[in-house]
């Protein structure tokens, strides 16, 4: 068992200890919206676990290597930039995804630069940001989101290699 599962493990024990001693009507709230929460997120979660495997397959060695490996300096921090706009879905998606690649060959820098970028940019926020924040908002979060993630890898490169 890892340390995060430990302490996810100790926290809900303490969560479910704390909401018995609250009474009986709270620990059953918290089931309730447990068991409603797991429910609406199986299918996401199932068709991640689907995706990463399917990933882990048929990602070819050689080109993760060539493309963001721990040698490709900014030609990988660029492809990762740009790999990470384009990366769909949320953490439960994106982390083993991620986790893969470094697997596979990724270097870190080109690792950090592609965890910044999709949370930074992914192109599907725009399409929620636009109508509520509108375009100067937009264009200004976006160039900056451009450069934070260049300057994130570039710092990951210089440090660590």
């Amino acid at each position: 068992m890892s340390s995060a599962t430990l302490i996810l493990w100790c926290i809900a024990c303490v969560l479910l200890v704390v909401s018995w001693r609250a009474g009986t009507a709270t620990l059953k709230k918290g089931l309730e919206l447990t068991w409603k929460t797991t429910r609406s997120n199986a299918v996401l979660i199932t068709l991640a676990f689907l995706i990463v495997g399917f990933v882990n397959v048929l990602s070819p060695e050689e080109l993760i290597t060539a493309w963001i490996g721990p040698n490709s300096g900014w030609q990988g921090i660029v492809t990762s930039e740009f790999l990470g706009m384009l990366l769909p879905g949320g953490p439960y998606v994106i982390f083993p995804i991620i986790d893969i690649l470094a697997q596979a060959g990724a270097g870190l820098a080109p690792v950090i630069t592609l965890i910044t970028s999709w949370s930074t940019q992914s192109l599907l926020t725009v399409s929620f940001e636009l109508p509520f924040m509108g375009w100067r908002f937009t264009s200004v979060r976006w160039g900056l989101g451009l450069v934070i993630p260049l300057i994130a890898g570039a710092a990951a490169l210089l440090l660590w290699g």
